[in-house]
């Protein structure tokens, strides 16, 4: 029963938050400069989180497979290809690395 209430409870938050951006984007005026901190915060955020999830530090061996999946995807990403593609292209190129041997 809990379980099924904080479902939910997170399902309607995240339609609200979902809701509230077209909603309020009329209403809520960010200086200019406010507006560029955040999207270099954005992107300092994202680069931070595939720092830490393509080198898994204190894990062991990380081999060559997986940067270069990360490296395929980040070329594809920065030619602008479309998500789906990226995920794609890197998830192959690591399979196929490690599917050859390379580790």
């Amino acid at each position: 029963m809990m379980l099924a209430a904080g479902v939910i409870a997170l399902a309607v938050g995240t339609y609200a938050f979902r809701w509230a951006g077209p909603a309020l984007r009329s209403r809520v005026r960010f200086p200019e400069r406010a507006r560029q901190l955040l999207e270099i915060g954005a992107v300092v955020l994202l680069a931070a989180l595939v720092a830490v999830t393509t080198l898994p530090f204190g894990t062991g061996h990380v081999g060559v497979a997986l940067p270069a999946g990360v490296v395929a995807g980040g070329i594809l990403a920065w030619r602008r290809s479309p998500l789906l593609v990226v995920i794609l292209a890197a998830a192959a190129t690591t399979a196929v690395l490690r599917l050859i041997g390379v580790s």
